[in-house]
């Protein structure tokens, strides 16, 4: 459907751009154009010095910065005319490089939808802006698509994937002091994290260091690790989840000038083993008294000891 709209409009990969046929569209939306933008978008139009690709991407730019400001459905629908199908190129052969069976025109949709998302994100400082923005918006997305469809792992970016656009960055003596002091703060503040963290892992029981070790650090997958420790899954689920609330709970609490709550979890083989040792049950409460075994209420439980 998008390969025939393409053509239809004349904005097919390899067709010739109908610089009339577009002007007359930007003079069209007077309601979300300024008269000074549609002027300076009639001046790419009518410049012969300007190549095809050119003007495309200078018009595209300003399109999208009116739509950043002003949110116009009609400036949208153009943005998408001029480049659905030079994008459908760019997502096309990044999912051939991934091995991707993906219908491209899925993954083009969600991309548009990014840029319809996301326009406080643009900056129009070049003519060519929206075509580097709308790149790395594709190569974003196609990863995202492949990461939900469960083939991500650790993926690496080719080379070909990366912006050719250099970095412009200031240097001064003033920025390089900046610099060296937000790294020392930074290296700082992530010591200090670190450290709690590992203080309070070592508070957790064997079971919930494990399950953490095998999915943190061995980055085995919730299924290997439950397989691994003879458990459901369900059940790691819900042991990796209190271990993580019960470390991060104590870090809050230290940074809010409190003491610590981390309490390792119970082991359930250990729990079965002390039901065992303990009466039977109509031995009655005084056996029980008689043997130092005070029973705990059930509401008194807290959520760590199940």
């Amino acid at each position: 459907m998008l390969d025939a709209e393409a053509n239809a409009l004349g904005h097919a990969p390899n067709a010739a751009l109908d610089r009339a046929g577009l002007k007359a569209r930007i003079l069209a939306l007077r309601k979300e154009l300024p008269r000074s933008e549609a002027t300076r978008i009639a001046g790419f139009l009518d410049d012969p010095a300007r190549s095809a690709e050119s003007v495309r991407d200078a018009v595209s730019t300003r399109l999208m910065e009116a739509f950043r400001l002003q949110a116009g459905r009609g400036c949208f629908g153009l943005l998408y005319e001029l480049n659905c199908a030079h994008l459908l190129v760019q997502v096309s052969s990044c999912l051939r490089r991934y091995g991707s069976r993906t219908d491209p025109r899925d993954v083009l949709q969600e991309v548009f939808f990014n840029v319809y998302r996301y326009p406080h994100r643009f900056n129009c400082e070049r003519d060519d802006a929206f075509r580097v923005w709308s790149a790395m918006i594709v190569r974003n997305t196609v990863l995202k698509h492949l990461r939900s469809n469960g083939r991500a792992g650790r993926t690496e970016t080719p080379f070909e994937d990366l912006s050719d656009q250099a970095e412009v960055r200031s240097s001064g003596p003033l920025n390089g002091v900046i610099d060296r002091e937000d790294s020392r703060e930074c290296g700082r503040v992530y010591l200090t994290y670190l450290h709690l963290y590992l203080e309070f892992y070592a508070m957790l029981s064997p079971r919930e260091q494990q399950a953490i070790h095998l999915v943190e650090v061995e980055e085995l997958s919730y299924r290997d690790a439950a397989d691994r420790l003879s458990i459901k899954l369900e059940n790691l689920k819900m042991v990796i989840f209190r271990a993580r609330r019960k470390i991060h709970r104590s870090m809050r609490r230290v940074f809010e000038g409190l003491p610590p709550d981390c309490r390792p979890a119970r082991d359930p083989k250990l729990l079965s083993e002390d039901s065992t040792a303990l009466p039977a049950s109509g031995s009655g409460r005084g056996s029980a008294a008689a043997e130092g075994v005070v029973p705990t209420p059930r509401a008194a439980r807290t959520e760590e000891d199940t």
